[in-house]
């Protein structure tokens, strides 16, 4: 099987808590697992997270009903956002007379120049801003986001870039960030410099419940298809790292 990655734990000794963005996919939940494991899991039974999801009528909505399970197995806080469809047109994700993209030649050949259709138009920029308020509003310092800028469909708003860039609107548009030292809320993002076999081994190290993450742009009865970039990728992670996917046994 090989090493297991082991991203470094955060030492937060006076961390008052974190919002985390989870999808109920492989990377959220993982990076919530890693989240949970650095606020004092599985010794801390109260542990000062909320997982926030979103409702955007995303062809995957199933990937709500395994969000709310798995942060009733953590046993914390889950509030889940609706949004008008009207916010995310143009994707493939939210849009029925757009397809989602199947047996992508060009994801690992390095000649997918373009951002593919699975790209929803400013998504984790609202997410962040959402996160970023419910922090700042409860106290919270920190916001966990599983961004991945290596195994991913080239989406600009999971790039290092991105992230930074945001932590320094963060710092700026806050009254923490204004009158207080250093980073208002950080942007946390355990995941970004793993690839997806690196992501399934930290998430094995961590607990990761992987039979109740859902990873599929386009489930059919609830079940993966097998064939979307996201099902692709997937499945090369858990290969790789020698894992058996028990999402779907």
């Amino acid at each position: 099987m090989g090493s297991q990655p082991n991203p470094k734990k955060e030492n937060l000794p006076e961390a008052k808590g974190a919002v985390v963005l989870l999808s109920g996919g492989l990377d959220s939940t993982t990076c919530l697992y890693l989240a949970a494991r650095d606020y004092g899991y599985p010794k801390n039974k109260k542990l000062p997270l909320l997982a926030l999801s979103f409702d955007y009528s995303q062809k995957h909505k199933i990937e709500i009903q395994k969000s709310k399970k798995i942060a009733k197995l953590l046993g914390i806080k889950h509030l889940v956002q609706k949004l008008d469809p009207q916010f995310f047109l143009g994707s493939s994700l939210t849009e029925k007379k757009i397809k989602v993209r199947k047996n992508a030649k060009s994801l690992f050949s390095g000649e997918d120049k373009e951002i593919p259709n699975t790209y929803v138009p400013g998504r984790n920029i609202l997410f962040l801003s959402f996160a970023l308020s419910l922090a700042e509003g409860h106290g919270y310092d920190s916001i966990y986001i599983g961004v991945n800028a290596l195994d991913y469909s080239g989406y600009p708003d999971c790039r290092p870039e991105f992230i930074e860039s945001f932590q320094k609107m963060a710092n700026l548009g806050t009254k923490k960030g204004v009158t207080g030292q250093g980073d208002s809320i950080r942007i946390k993002t355990p995941l970004l410099h793993l690839n997806k076999k690196e992501i399934v081994l930290a998430g094995l190290e961590v607990g990761v419940p992987f039979h109740l993450t859902h990873s599929c742009y386009d489930p059919v009865r609830g079940k993966a298809c097998g064939k979307c970039d996201s099902c692709i990728l997937r499945a090369k992670g858990f290969a790789e790292a020698g894992v058996i996917d028990t999402s779907l046994v």
